[in-house]
């Protein structure tokens, strides 16, 4: 029986974090030390504001207006420019979703595996981080099959698994941090399903059952992931979250599609030309990567950019 993804209920979450809040800095610092330095875990670019947050709201009411409501998972903050009293939009404390163990969190990768439990979220949703953005109109059936079932983009790498192998165990190069994660979710799910899936994230906006996430982490994968509820920052343990993906794959609540950039794009703010890229390709979704190489100025580039792209205010906005 098909399902009229017309009338679906389809809801959108953010993980959304300011990093120049010095009361979040001060927690942060008070925790980890200041001595962090410039790398891909925690470089500015991991929890730098440029609006982006603001600037994908406004293309998800421009591009997909029949989202439903939309949820702001935050640590302890609020976009000073948010209209809170919008009844589509509701910010959600960390504190509400994690187990206190898990407390303080400055680890994206063990919120992610909290979400199902964000009240009154809809069985089908969406998941975007704050850089993340629809770039054209979209309907539900860009992220939800005929069936309900939701859409995977993944990103087709058929020798990841013996590339990754041979760069780390035979050319002696560590895999980075978050490669390793992805890894984890791999070898968790060969053992489980055995198949290993060798697809990579597209780094964008994913779709997601509440159901079958709450029976990945409460059942299915609850042994391999509880033990880590507790790495307070981001570590080479951690099971990155396209475990979901990959669960749905295996158990066929999924339907696969291999994006190439023309749908999915991921622009680095350091290479000028990634905006002409864009331009050209039109891709469906987008995201904008700050990273440790990206600089102020290229920030500031960004900001002016973001707001040429969508100058009109959404209903969001005070």
């Amino acid at each position: 029986m098909e399902i009229d993804t017309d009338n679906m209920k389809i809801d959108l979450v953010y993980l959304w974090v300011d990093g120049s809040d010095p009361a979040w800095l001060a927690k942060r610092n008070a925790f980890m030390g200041n001595s962090c330095g410039n790398t891909s875990v925690n470089c500015k670019g991991r929890h730098a504001d440029n609006d982006e947050l603001k600037y994908s709201l406004r293309a998800a009411e421009k591009y997909a207006p029949w989202i439903h409501k939309i949820f702001i998972v935050t640590d302890g903050q609020t976009p000073g420019w948010l209209d809170t009293t919008n009844r589509r939009i509701k910010i959600v404390d960390i504190a509400e979703i994690l187990p206190e163990s898990a407390l303080p969190c400055f680890n994206s990768a063990i919120i992610e595996y909290h979400l199902h439990k964000i009240p009154g979220l809809s069985e089908r949703f969406l998941y975007a981080n704050d850089d993340m953005f629809i770039n054209k109109p979209a309907a539900p059936d860009t992220f939800f099959a005929a069936d309900g079932l939701p859409i995977i983009r993944l990103c087709r790498k058929p020798f990841r698994r013996l590339r990754w192998f041979w760069k780390e165990h035979i050319g002696g190069k560590p895999l980075q941090q978050y490669y390793k994660t992805i890894v984890n979710a791999s070898q968790a799910v060969k053992k489980k399903y055995g198949i290993y899936y060798n697809g990579v994230p597209h780094h964008n906006i994913d779709a997601y059952l509440k159901s079958d996430c709450r029976r990945v982490v409460e059942e299915t994968f609850k042994k391999e992931l509880e033990p880590l509820f507790t790495n307070h920052i981001r570590s080479g343990n951690d099971i990155q979250r396209i475990l979901y993906l990959y669960a749905a794959l295996a158990e066929k609540r999924g339907r696969l599609r291999c994006v190439s950039k023309k749908e999915s794009f991921f622009l680095r703010p350091f290479r000028i030309s990634n905006y002409d890229k864009l331009e050209r390709y039109r891709p469906a979704l987008f995201c904008l990567n700050d990273s440790e190489r990206v600089s102020d100025s290229d920030r500031e580039r960004l900001k002016a950019w973001l707001a040429k792209r969508f100058p009109e205010k959404s209903a969001f906005e005070k």
